[in-house]
């Protein structure tokens, strides 16, 4: 299908970004890799008035070491999180993630900001956000991951609000993130991510909900000593996912239980 009728205007700074945003109005969006977006204004399942494209903010490209912490730019692909040197040492579950992100073209122009704020359940960065504490930075303030995903495709972004900026603690221990998928460039039916830090395990899982969820449940049986296999039967403890031509809720469950047991021992 061919996508609605729209504006489109090309920023070359956060600050004109943010100008244009407020002059198109609520129903204007912020276009960087698009991947999530165009496909989704083709189906006219979205129909933006206008688009306000950042890819010319240069300044938002960038991966940054700040002491424990590792800073990534709102532009940063999914290419450059990959194959970084710095991030396969301080936070190299974040490198194999993105190298598991679509295709090749998905990989060269998708944005860690954009996955961010399209909050889509099926993203595999917002899991690892959340799971870790990591924040999302806009050109306004400071936002935890835990606050930031509020229902699916729904943050707390204002109308000319930018994210700029997500900042993940370094975690370079024991880690391991598994997508269950039809095939091998799809989103993920149920993911699960298990990282060893400060002496615990995080327990994160991927498209179980409108939102990642934190498995607190199996983190608290992990620190108590149980089994990967016993404590990965809490993975579904309060869950309620939706069903889909993929997977029915049951399954869904079912999935989280077993990659979860996965993702613990395959991280050991």
């Amino acid at each position: 299908m061919i996508p609605a009728a729209f504006e489109y205007a090309r920023a070359s700074s956060v600050e004109e970004a943010s100008k244009l945003l407020k002059t198109f109005g609520e129903d204007a969006k912020v276009l960087a890799g698009g991947h999530s977006l165009i496909p989704l204004m083709r189906l006219r399942l979205a129909q933006p008035k206008a688009l306000v494209d950042i890819n010319g903010i240069k300044d938002l490209d960038y991966i940054k070491e700040d002491g424990s912490k590792l800073r990534f730019g709102a532009l940063t692909r999914h290419v450059t999180i990959e194959n970084s040197a710095v991030v396969k040492q301080k936070l190299p579950i974040l490198a194999e993630v993105a190298s598991e992100i679509g295709d090749n073209q998905v990989r060269n122009m998708g944005t860690i900001g954009g996955v961010a704020a399209h909050a889509d359940a099926a993203g595999d960065y917002p899991t690892i956000a959340l799971m870790l504490d990591a924040e999302i930075v806009t050109n306004q303030r400071t936002i935890a991951a835990k606050d930031f995903f509020k229902d699916l495709f729904t943050t707390p972004l204002a109308a000319d609000e930018i994210v700029t900026e997500l900042v993940f603690p370094v975690a370079n221990g024991p880690h391991k993130y598994i997508k269950f998928r039809r095939r091998l460039f799809d989103w993920a039916i149920v993911g699960a991510a298990a990282q060893k830090m400060n002496g615990g395990w995080r327990i994160g899982l991927t498209n179980v909900g409108t939102t990642p969820v934190r498995a607190t449940a199996v983190e608290e049986a992990l620190h108590k000593g149980a089994k990967p296999e016993e404590a990965a039967q809490h993975a579904s403890d309060g869950l309620n996912p939706s069903g889909d031509l993929r997977a029915s809720p049951e399954y869904k469950k079912h999935l989280a239980r077993v990659l979860t047991k996965r993702a613990i021992e395959q991280a050991g």
